[in-house]
């Protein structure tokens, strides 16, 4: 072998390498995709370089994603532009088929009589600990409604949901699982109590939770101990038709979560605050008439201010359950509710109503945008 050849690797030690069988790249290079570097014109042996390899991985990865060879050929071959195009219609699909084998799955394991051992999935113990805190302020205290005092707890084999509202407000935190079998299924537990739980499981590495069908309890350990807790009783009102019919937000705004806490605090016992969103600000309207400004980044669709009410209460403890040192504002319309997301954890949002404000009520004044 001379010099030109020297670095070239037979078939099957390149095979081993990139991952793929020597049938398989004798397939690829029949069909053009993956050419040897070498072909030895007597024996027909096949030879590759290292610099294929990159290529090659590629080409094994596309295929083990479903993609079509055509499709691969043009995300190999083609430009930025095609292969993204190609990824990304390729990607929506897997999407759709995925989400249609899921539903598939998940009616027949619902139509199957539940196991003796129920349900089971493992949560961090800060996670667990951390959506404790957050979704609890939202549970209600009124006697008249026990079950808003209850936190209502739904769990499948990709999400652990966490949901409380008074009515007023509704805050939702989203887990994924370590692990998870079983049946889908949901439960509630009284608010104090799942806080409670909470502070117990902190320190945990991990958390197993086990839920029986018709169970009177959740059986919750790690390895500090084994806990039963009760599981209450009643019908959680129908949160996710509520956060279905909201409209698209109109208007988003990024601001300093503790600046806006400062911002409520100094409304003191009053029972509605105006918050005027106007472009690249936002505007807290105190009783006395003081406006108090805080510098956002807002992305609006239109320059005309945008006025609501809340209680400062209820929007305060919305922002102290967030994480972070941002908070993301998304409103759709004057009378609609606000959605309170911490900027960087997606994963946990808080609905809050807005409120009437009262005649004469003071206006922040305007500056020039």
């Amino acid at each position: 072998m001379d010099d030109s050849t020297s670095d070239l690797m037979g078939i099957g030690a390149f095979g081993r390498r990139v991952g793929l069988a020597p049938s398989a790249l004798r397939f690829y290079d029949d069909c053009r995709v993956l050419l040897p570097a070498h072909v030895d014109p007597v024996t027909g042996y096949r030879s590759y370089s290292p610099d294929q390899q990159p290529r090659a991985t590629l080409l094994r990865g596309l295929r083990e994603a479903g993609l079509a060879l055509t499709d691969v050929v043009a995300v190999l071959d083609g430009t930025p532009e095609e292969a993204r195009a190609v990824l990304e219609r390729h990607h929506v699909a897997v999407r759709e088929a995925r989400r249609a084998t899921d539903a598939a799955l998940g009616a027949a394991l619902e139509g199957l009589p539940p196991g003796p051992g129920g349900t089971e999935f493992t949560l961090g113990g800060a996670e667990l600990a951390s959506a404790a805190r957050q979704v609890a302020p939202a549970a209600g205290r009124d006697p008249a409604h026990p079950v808003l005092g209850r936190v209502l707890v739904e769990f499948d084999r990709d999400e652990v949901r966490f949901v409380a509202t008074d009515r007023y407000r509704i805050s939702l935190r989203t887990l994924r699982p370590r692990a998870a079998t079983g049946p889908p299924g949901r439960l509630l537990i009284d608010a104090d109590t799942l806080v409670a739980l909470g502070t117990w499981t902190a320190r945990a590495a991990e958390v197993t939770l086990v839920a029986r069908p018709g169970g009177a309890t959740l059986t919750v350990r790690h390895p500090g101990g084994t806990r039963e807790v009760p599981v209450a009783g009643g019908t959680f009102p129908a949160y996710r038709d509520v956060l279905a019919g909201l409209p698209a937000p109109a208007h988003r705004v990024v601001v300093e979560r503790v600046r806006l806490i400062a911002a409520l605090d100094a409304c003191g016992d009053s029972s509605a605050v105006a918050l005027e969103l106007g472009r690249d600000r936002l505007l807290v309207a105190l009783p006395d008439g003081t406006p108090a400004p805080i510098e956002p980044a807002a992305v609006r669709e239109d320059r005309e201010p945008v006025r609501i009410g809340f209680d400062p209460a209820v929007l305060g403890a919305a922002l102290e359950a967030g994480v972070g040192p941002d908070v993301l504002l998304e409103f759709s319309e004057v009378t609609g509710p606000v959605l309170v997301r911490s900027a960087d954890q997606g994963s946990f949002t808080t609905l809050v109503m807005p409120v009437a404000l009262p005649p004469g009520h003071p206006t922040p004044p305007r500056t020039s945008a």
